[in-house]
């Protein structure tokens, strides 16, 4: 496993609007690792990701992508080499794209088509990433008239347009059913199993959400740091009773992840 941090996060504190949504959060993040972070509602896992991601400026502490330092870098550039998708940032893509446009906007981080100059090169990988994605047949739908696992899908291959150092994702099951959600499960398990994706970071309320071959763990309460390491070491029935208060006991069988009262 490659030893080099893609992803540092040291003594992160963010205040808004005098409320402390997290503090004082250490995390790294190295080549080749598959995290996921959990938590209960309002315990910072969004927040902590957009910060990840560098939409989100910290109150204090320091952010380290890729090498580069948040404050100390060009966001704009540094972006382009990070995969982040989410909700919200779907809900902001502008809705006349097509599947295609969806995935090769990804090329500046853009969220509209019309600000950057595309080639052919551009327009044929976001074909073929979507044909890798099962897509292939949806590169000329408009993007909001695809179900929710096709968007999803779509969005996965948007993660991959500019081979990004790091990819972020939070929630993507929202909206899904469960064919939907066992189907993007399958997915992230075979990105686990490729050494050569990128480390991912999956951010999820639901341990039956954990893909088979993920290897780390965050979990969050309240804002502050809980637990981090080896799934086996974090997500535990005493940790996971902490986090969301709760006696929970949890369950693994076959890399899949179960808690129950």
């Amino acid at each position: 496993m490659d030893e080099r941090p893609v992803l540092c996060c040291c003594a992160v504190t963010l205040v808004l609007d005098g409320t402390t949504i997290l503090e004082s959060v250490d995390w790294t993040v190295h080549g080749g690792e598959r995290w996921v972070v959990l938590g209960a509602n309002g315990a910072g896992k969004t927040s902590l990701l957009r910060i990840a991601s560098l939409y989100q400026h910290p109150s204090s502490g320091t952010v380290e992508v890729l090498g580069e330092r948040l404050g100390r870098t060009d966001v704009r550039a540094l972006r382009e080499r990070i995969a982040f998708s989410s909700p919200a940032l779907a809900a902001r893509l502008e809705p006349s794209m097509t599947a295609a446009e969806v995935v090769m906007t990804a090329r500046y981080a853009a969220l509209a088509p019309w600000w950057h100059r595309y080639t052919d090169g551009d327009r044929d990988r976001a074909v073929a990433l979507l044909r890798d994605w099962r897509c292939g047949a949806l590169a000329t739908h408009p993007f909001p008239t695809l179900s929710a696992g096709e968007r999803q899908r779509v969005l996965l291959a948007r993660m991959l347009m500019n081979e990004p150092g790091i990819a972020l994702l939070d929630e993507p099951t929202a909206g899904l059913d469960i064919g939907g959600r066992e189907e993007l499960v399958a997915d992230l398990a075979s990105w686990a199993r490729d050494a050569d994706r990128p480390p991912i970071v999956l951010v999820t309320h639901h341990l039956e959400e954990i893909p088979p071959g993920f290897t780390h763990a965050l979990v969050l309460k309240e804002g502050e740091h809980l637990a981090s390491g080896p799934l086996h070491e974090t997500v535990t029935s005493a940790v996971l009773s902490e986090a969301f208060g709760l006696r929970l006991r949890v369950d693994e069988n076959g890399g899949r992840y179960t808690a129950r009262l």
